[in-house]
């Protein structure tokens, strides 16, 4: 038994949803649920993981949940009636069936706003309003996002979302606020938008029944999945950062300020006082594995010396084009001379992934973010402790693999971030 406030986390992703349950310091439990595989609405489904997930915590953690937060898949959304029930099937965060609306709000959207995508969720609320049939249409009252949806299951508050999911309606997340532009037709729709982390309600008494969780605990507005997964990391200060060696690199950096810049396809979130910026690039792990299996990018690594130079000048690319530090859709890969030596040609490689990251963190100063002070690594190549000193040689600060990149951690670590209203 434990007599410490826990906080719970839930990580409602693409293929399954994760829970965490965290006291002040430490990682208590960590547990997963699949989506059932049947015919019902997959709002039903989300409802009865919700259910499993938290009826797994063991009940001497359970009882002494006090926080609660959820995050989703980014642009996941209901169309729901006055009580909260949805009048269709949700529509998911890579559904691009919205062509159409997007290129319509070209026309009274701002150049490079996130609405302007296909699989937005404004995008989608007008696909709503052109193809549902009039007599349910006229019964909508909510455009509510996953993760709202399933807190609005525990609290029964509907009408309720976070800036994080909020982006993708329009909302504008600097002046905090709906901007004008958005039709009269659809803004009785939008929901009130909170700071991600700050109280919504206590549980409803039927939902803490019904869930098994006490009546004293809070819900907190959520956020995405992608930035919960940032939260997991530890990072909570300015200067500190993430970079996700995956695929493609991509950089984020806490800031006191927010930093865009399309050009370097730079872009912000607000992070309660805090904002989240950065940018990805082409470059990372899909080019060297282009040129190497998994087995040979660690034999080759461990015969690296990461405190020298490769003495070559790559800019690792598959294919040309670049977004981020340099935007500039036409830019070759700069991949020779090839030496003989394998271990040398990676040594390169990897060199030139990292020369990448540091000129990315480089640009973020000079517009006005915080120099890094501290990276935290997750993806494939977090693995790689040769690259991890390589790359701290050339940023000039502590570099260390994330302990923790499970998004349901993040969520649970949101209910009591920095800035996060009490």
């Amino acid at each position: 038994m434990t007599s410490q406030s826990l906080a719970l986390g839930l990580d409602f992703g693409t293929s399954g949803a994760r829970a965490a349950v965290l006291d002040q310091n430490n990682v208590r439990y960590l547990g997963e649920a699949p989506y059932p595989q049947d015919d019902r609405p997959w709002s039903d489904r989300w409802v009865a993981t919700l259910h499993r997930l938290i009826q797994q915590i063991p009940p001497e953690l359970r009882l002494h949940i006090q926080q609660l937060a959820i995050d989703g898949t980014s642009g996941t959304v209901l169309l729901c009636d006055p009580s909260g029930s949805p009048l269709a099937d949700p529509l998911f965060y890579n559904d691009d069936r919205s062509r159409q609306e997007a290129q319509q709000l070209q026309s009274i959207a701002p150049a490079g706003s996130p609405v302007l995508s296909p699989t937005s969720s404004l995008s989608k609320l007008l696909w709503w309003q052109a193809n549902l049939p009039p007599f349910v249409w006229h019964q909508a009252h909510y455009l509510i996002h996953q993760a709202d949806w399933l807190a609005y299951q525990l609290h029964r508050r509907p009408g309720l979302s976070d800036y994080h999911n909020a982006l993708k309606l329009g909302y504008d997340v600097e002046q905090l606020q709906y901007p004008d532009w958005i039709p009269d037709s659809l803004r009785r729709l939008l929901p009130q938008v909170l700071a991600p982390g700050s109280r919504v309600a206590p549980i409803h008494p039927e939902a803490a029944s019904l869930f098994g969780l006490p009546t004293t605990c809070h819900i907190h507005a959520g956020t995405t999945d992608s930035i919960a997964a940032f939260l997991a990391s530890g990072a909570d200060q300015p200067g500190m950062a993430v970079t996700s060696l995956g695929s493609t690199l991509v950089l984020k950096l806490l800031s006191p300020v927010p930093v865009y810049d399309s050009r370097y396809g730079i872009y912000s979130h607000r992070l309660n006082s805090l904002w989240l910026v950065g940018g990805a690039s082409n470059s990372g792990g899909a080019v060297l594995k282009q040129y190497f299996s998994g087995s040979e990018l660690r034999s080759l690594s461990q015969q690296i010396d990461p405190s020298q130079s490769s003495g070559l000048d790559y800019y690792p690319l598959s294919q040309p084009g670049e977004r981020f530090p340099i935007n500039d859709p036409e830019l070759p890969p700069r991949l020779t001379p090839r030496p003989a030596c394998d271990a040398q040609f990676l040594h390169g490689l990897l060199e030139g992934i990292a020369r990448i990251e540091q000129q990315g963190y480089t640009r973020l100063a000079e517009l006005g973010a915080p120099r890094v002070q501290r990276v935290y690594t997750a993806g494939g190549g977090a693995q790689n402790s040769v690259w991890i000193t390589l790359r701290q040689r050339l940023l000039g600060c502590p570099v260390e693999k994330a302990a923790i990149t499970d998004a349901a951690v993040g969520a649970a670590r949101l209910t009591r971030f920095p800035g996060a209203e009490s």
